[in-house]
């Protein structure tokens, strides 16, 4: 176990209204690949890897980390909620405004549904318990709506936008203060 701020990782799952968010454990290696392998899942992201590939490298046990959520619907995996170190490896300004950047992927049946602004809040209301006062910051590109309309209901606010790997970025962070 580890442990993270005021808390022990992994945690107890988190629930919901509709949602469970737990660690990781070995059955969700298959979503894990699909949710890299999609097209529709990585259009903003750079783009799918190859399935063979991911075969190969992805851990028996993925996510195995503090912060990595699946997020499950009745039992059934439909995606993952990340809280990873940032890096940045450019921007002075966007290492300044926060360690932790927010991450996630759903499958595809299960956007326009609200699951992953659910799931996400769990997970940042989590990390504000786990490591009180500590900001969040999040990486989207302008042309992915979706993901700006739920950078804005979380609460995040723009820092900067940039232009990298071919389009416009967006930066924002989550004041702790919340």
């Amino acid at each position: 176990m580890t442990v993270l701020g005021n808390d022990v990782w992994p945690p107890d799952p988190i629930k919901t209204e509709r949602l469970v968010l737990r660690a990781c454990a070995a059955p969700d290696r298959a979503l894990v690949i699909e949710l890299n392998a999609s097209p529709e899942v990585s259009t903003y992201l750079g783009g799918p890897q190859p399935r063979d590939e991911l075969e190969r490298t992805v851990p028996e046990v993925p996510g195995q980390r503090p912060g990595f959520f699946v997020v499950e619907l009745d039992g059934a995996a439909i995606g993952t909620v990340q809280l990873d170190p940032h890096e940045p490896e450019r921007s002075p300004d966007r290492r300044a405004a926060g360690d932790t950047a927010l991450g996630y992927l759903f499958l595809p049946p299960a956007w326009g549904h609200g699951y992953a602004a659910e799931a996400c809040a769990a997970a940042l209301d989590w990390f504000s318990d786990a490591l009180p006062g500590e900001p969040v910051v999040l990486y989207t590109q302008t042309a992915n709506l979706r993901s700006m309309r739920l950078a804005a209901k979380l609460g995040f606010t723009e820092l900067e936008r940039f232009h990298a790997w071919g389009a416009e970025q967006w930066f924002g962070v989550r004041s702790p203060a919340r």
